[in-house]
């Protein structure tokens, strides 16, 4: 039996919000594994906003993705073919697969997942990128201690809801920024938040001002622009800004918004660290034994918002990303060859 690959490509680079014609969507004979190399179903594909920033041409921490290329993406899958030592048919893999239903490894990058432990999407969330990302930007970067306020911004996402929930284990007070009541709700009732500011309805500094009266000691940055001047102007003294991401400025068509007020980390004593999450690969299985661990003891917990459709819809799922749609990690999970 021939299997049918389906593949999501880059077609243009978008300017603002990505469109319809940005994406080419093909069906082609899918690839069959060499010596040395497994071919993978892909069943579950991650949905982050760094995917807006690979889409754009220049100096980055990862190259681009170059026009015409399947786009890259996160995902997990079932090995129904291999040619590989280390990997087994039936094995559950997360690689970066792209967005395709099938995919070639030859094992760089991959890993067996366990999903005894936690079903296969938790995996992309919480035990995965997202989480790993939210424990070493808040704890390694952040550095927070005991009786510290953190504030986190873009709190209701994959990585902020994790970082506010590490931030409230390791004994500071959180504080999530969220766009709309339901979500800030979320953070606060089901996460154990301290407090959650809802900016779409709410004067942010005034609030800072409220939940934090001594100023915030680890900020979490998930946004920037706006935002980030709104915490800046809050800084306690000795303040550590941890810059994760940047959602409201990826897609903009002008120059990238920079915060007005960066003195405030002179006048505050303050830093402000960028970090990339792959300078720590050597140490994620520490990190996700410990993420595990929090999942297992109730400490942590973790939301999917899983999107059941087929590779066709990937550009139009990537939107809710940008909208505010999605609550927790944005997952799409590929149906059933057609």
């Amino acid at each position: 039996m021939t299997l049918t690959n389906a593949q999501c490509r880059l077609a243009s680079r978008p300017t603002g919000l990505p469109e319809a014609s940005d994406w080419s969507y093909l069906e082609e004979p899918a690839p069959e594994p060499g010596d040395g190399e497994f071919r993978v179903q892909v069943e579950y594909i991650s949905l982050d906003p760094a995917m807006r920033s690979w889409m754009n041409a220049g100096r980055s921490y990862v190259p681009p993705v170059e026009i015409g290329e399947v786009m890259r993406a996160a995902g997990i899958g079932r090995v129904i073919d291999s040619r590989h030592s280390d990997f087994d048919v039936g094995d559950e893999v997360y690689g970066v697969f792209g967005v395709q239903r099938y995919a070639i490894s030859d094992g760089s990058g991959a890993r067996r997942v366990d999903t005894s432990l936690a079903p296969a999407q938790v995996h992309l969330g919480a035990l995965g990128i997202s989480g790993l990302t939210a424990y070493f930007g808040l704890l390694e970067v952040g550095r927070p201690e005991p009786g510290q306020t953190v504030v986190v911004s873009g709190a209701a996402g994959s990585v902020g809801s994790i970082a506010g929930q590490i931030a409230r284990i390791k004994g500071c007070r959180a504080i999530g920024i969220a766009g709309g009541a339901q979500k800030c709700a979320w953070l606060v009732d089901e996460l154990g938040f301290d407090a959650a500011i809802d900016y779409k309805a709410e004067d942010v500094r005034a609030q800072l001002r409220e939940h934090a009266p001594d100023g915030v000691d680890v900020f979490f940055d998930n946004v920037g622009g706006e935002v980030l001047e709104h915490v800046l102007a809050r800084l306690a003294r000795g303040a550590r800004v941890v810059l994760s991401g940047a959602i409201s400025q990826y897609n903009a068509t002008g120059a990238p918004r920079g915060p007005a007020n960066y003195m405030q980390l002179l006048v505050a004593r303050a830093s402000m660290t960028g970090f990339v999450i792959f300078d720590y690969a050597d140490r994620y299985a520490e990190a996700a034994a410990q993420l595990a661990g929090w999942l297992r003891s109730g400490e942590l917990r973790s939301r999917e918002d899983v999107v059941r459709g087929d590779v066709e819809q990937f550009p139009e799922v990537l939107l809710r990303l940008f909208s505010g749609q999605n609550t927790g990690k944005l997952v799409l999970a590929l149906e059933g060859e057609r």
